[in-house]
């Protein structure tokens, strides 16, 4: 490993997933509890609580991340534009959004590019990462859903919603940052449940984390 990342280090570029349809108030709380504690970079939670986690997290370094169009990527563009720029006015600084995978498999990279565009107009000035879910898509699919990305202004580029077939890959991992070309930064989000995976995706070239195994990865450092 080039790199010994420490506890604190590596909670920093976390992101903080609590995005079960089951989650309740409580454990959005008691989430954002643990964010603060430890130092997560952003809690990722689905729009309707946006605004009780930024309460929550008020005056501590852990921000608010909303998805918009998760987990399938398939409403309109209308809708997933809106549904950022309420997100942003309920105190979320990012946006993690999904394209609509359908248009990306009948190629037409226009209507993705447009699709990012008006997210990341709407989302002003949160940062969008566009997810792209790779496991259904082929190595030329994610080469052009990442090169649509970065035209149409996203910060981020993104794995995996973390509810599909498959998750994170170091080999896409790398294949998404050369794509991109240093526009925008990669997100490995999917399946990651330890310090190793996590590291590894790190040395891949991806620059933040998203995963729902946190607390886990934490406990595996010894301080």
């Amino acid at each position: 490993m080039d790199k010994k990342w420490t506890k604190a280090e590596l909670a920093a570029v976390i992101d903080h997933s609590v995005l079960r349809a089951t989650a309740d108030e409580a454990t959005l709380k008691k989430a954002c509890e643990e964010a603060r504690a430890l130092g997560f970079r952003s809690i990722c939670v689905n729009p309707c609580w946006v605004s009780l986690c930024a309460a929550e997290l008020a005056g501590s370094k852990t921000t608010v991340c909303a998805v918009v169009g998760f987990p399938m990527g398939a409403s309109t563009t209308s809708i997933k534009a809106q549904e950022a720029r309420l997100a942003v006015s309920d105190g979320a600084s990012e946006i993690d959004m999904v394209i609509n995978i359908g248009k990306a498999k009948s190629e037409d990279w226009n209507y993705i590019a447009q699709d990012i565009a008006a997210v990341a107009k709407a989302a002003k000035p949160a940062k969008v990462k566009v997810i792209i879910e790779t496991c259904v898509l082929d190595r030329q699919e994610k080469i052009f859903a990442c090169r649509a990305a970065a035209a149409a202004g996203a910060d981020y580029v993104q794995t995996s919603t973390g509810f599909g077939t498959g998750g994170a890959l170091c080999d896409d991992i790398a294949l998404m940052r050369q794509a991109l070309g240093g526009v925008a930064k990669v997100k490995a989000a999917g399946g990651i449940r330890t310090k190793a995976e996590c590291i590894a995706m790190l040395e891949a070239g991806a620059v933040r984390i998203g995963t729902s195994s946190s607390l886990a990865i934490m406990a595996e450092f010894d301080d």
